[in-house]
């Protein structure tokens, strides 16, 4: 059965990208870890979209699967990852070699232990495009130029020469952006690409990234654990807990009213320049679960404060709230409590 979201935007003539019912496991000496348990959602042509979330919630092995990257002893056990209606996961590795750089782009979280710090920056663009385009050398060195100059590299027939540790840690994630989108992918997943930058170039990298996504429209999944950043980036968003989606749909609609425990949990342990809160900011009590380990029932019940009776025995299945919306949630109605308790504070 296909999900709210996905049959409100039917009419868009199919998604870029469709996830159903992604499963993938990492065998441990505690147990197996259910890194990601059940994941479905799509993806549109030219959309934005973010997925947030605790640290080891799942968001980077999700990314990791999408592109079939998982490491080992990690695997993908079940499920489908499907673009343009082809299955990602019954492709040749060949064959998805040139799925990865080609029709899906990736950043990852680390530029410095993504680049390759013996390598010239300049020829890590140019490589990619050779792999995937059939020109000569100095074509591919003249593209690699290009998207080191339209990603703001300074100087870049100067800097092409460098290598990564000559680079500042705002430079090195613009040279990511151009490794991953040197051949314009009709995709491009960003995991947590402004993780440790100053808030200047984290708003340099998202223009980057928004510029892309206007001049070709190509379609990005934004991951990462700022609120903020995805309510002003995303036009949907995913909230992830314990490896599974628990809450999805337009971004101002879910920060505004989270019809999930977590993501109003989420939403206030965030700091507001605009309020003053009398009782400071409110962090989630306890820690997360132990994926190889989860509770019975909701994995959120152990550190909600309004779980109920069979919140600790059954797991909620994904409930629709309204076209585009769901929540993985025994207390999702069309009226939520945060709504009930808002109406009785104002």
């Amino acid at each position: 059965m296909s999900s709210a979201f996905e049959r409100a935007f039917a009419g868009h003539g199919g998604p870029l990208l469709r996830l159903e019912d992604l499963r993938v496991h990492i065998p441990t000496s505690r147990g197996v870890v259910e890194a990601v348990d059940g994941v479905s959602f799509s993806v549109d042509e030219g959309e934005i979209v973010g997925i947030v979330g605790e640290s080891g919630c799942g968001k980077s092995m999700l990314a990791l699967s999408i592109v079939r990257l998982v490491p080992s002893p990690g695997r993908i056990v079940g499920g489908q990852v499907t673009m343009r209606g082809r299955n990602l996961l019954t492709l040749s590795e060949r064959e998805m070699r040139r799925v990865r750089g080609s029709d899906i782009g990736m950043i990852f979280q680390d530029p410095s232990a993504s680049l390759n710090p013996v390598m010239r920056v300049g020829d890590q663009v140019r490589e990619t495009v050779e792999a995937h385009r059939s020109i000569t050398g100095a074509q591919a060195r003249q593209h690699a130029l290009d998207m080191l100059r339209a990603v703001r590299i300074p100087s870049p027939e100067l800097r092409y020469r460098d290598y990564p540790h000559q680079y500042s840690g705002g430079m090195r994630q613009r040279a990511m952006i151009a490794v991953g989108s040197v051949n314009q992918p009709k995709l491009l997943i960003a995991d947590e690409p402004t993780t440790a930058l100053d808030v200047t170039v984290q708003a340099q990298i998202i223009d980057l990234l928004r510029a892309m996504n206007a001049r070709h429209g190509t379609a990005i999944i934004l991951i990462t654990h700022n609120i903020a950043l995805v309510s002003r980036f995303c036009t949907r968003v995913f909230v992830m807990y314990a490896g599974r989606m628990v809450e999805s749909g337009p971004t101002l609609e879910v920060f505004e009213t989270p019809k999930h425990p977590y993501t109003d949990a989420l939403l206030k342990a965030v700091p507001r320049i605009e309020e003053r809160n009398e009782k400071g900011l409110v962090p989630i009590e306890g820690r997360p679960p132990d994926l190889a380990r989860k509770p019975r029932g909701c994995a959120f019940h152990p550190r909600c404060l309004q779980r109920k009776d069979i919140c600790v025995v059954e797991p909620p299945p994904p409930l629709e709230i309204a076209p585009g919306r769901e929540a993985r949630c025994w207390l999702a109605q069309k009226t939520s409590p945060f709504e009930q308790d808002a109406r009785l504070s104002s």
